[in-house]
């Protein structure tokens, strides 16, 4: 792309052609990640919070979502405990994937949010 100027003082065309795109300014910091505070197998670690994962975990999903800023009935829509534990790991830093969330949240779904329940607690 060639943009042409008039050049006042000769009166003829002169043609600037673009040699660079504009770049985007760095920023000057790294944030690095982080693990989770206590491993998904940690349930014991907090009795309260591993009772009410364990006996009414629909109840601590619920008050995960509520502590996290988000809807309580966040938990009942689909995806929606997925989106809860993978905006955790991203608002605080935390090492993972979206493929280790699922796989968490479906196959040990108790633990998973005792896990996140723990997180939120040492966090406030």
């Amino acid at each position: 792309m060639q943009f042409e100027m008039r050049d006042n003082v000769k009166g003829k065309a002169m043609s600037y052609p673009v040699t660079s795109q504009p770049q985007c300014a760095s920023s000057s910091y790294q944030t690095q990640l982080s693990d989770w505070h206590t491993g998904l197998m940690d349930c014991c670690n907090d009795m309260p919070i591993c009772l009410c994962g364990t006996f009414v975990p629909l109840c601590l999903a619920c008050r995960i979502s509520d502590d996290f800023g988000e809807c309580c009935c966040t938990p009942y829509l689909p995806g929606g405990l997925n989106s809860l534990r993978t905006g955790m790991r991203e608002r605080y830093r935390i090492q993972g994937t979206v493929g280790k969330d699922w796989a968490a949240l479906t196959f040990c779904l108790p633990c998973a949010l005792c896990q996140m329940a723990r997180e939120l607690k040492i966090r406030e």
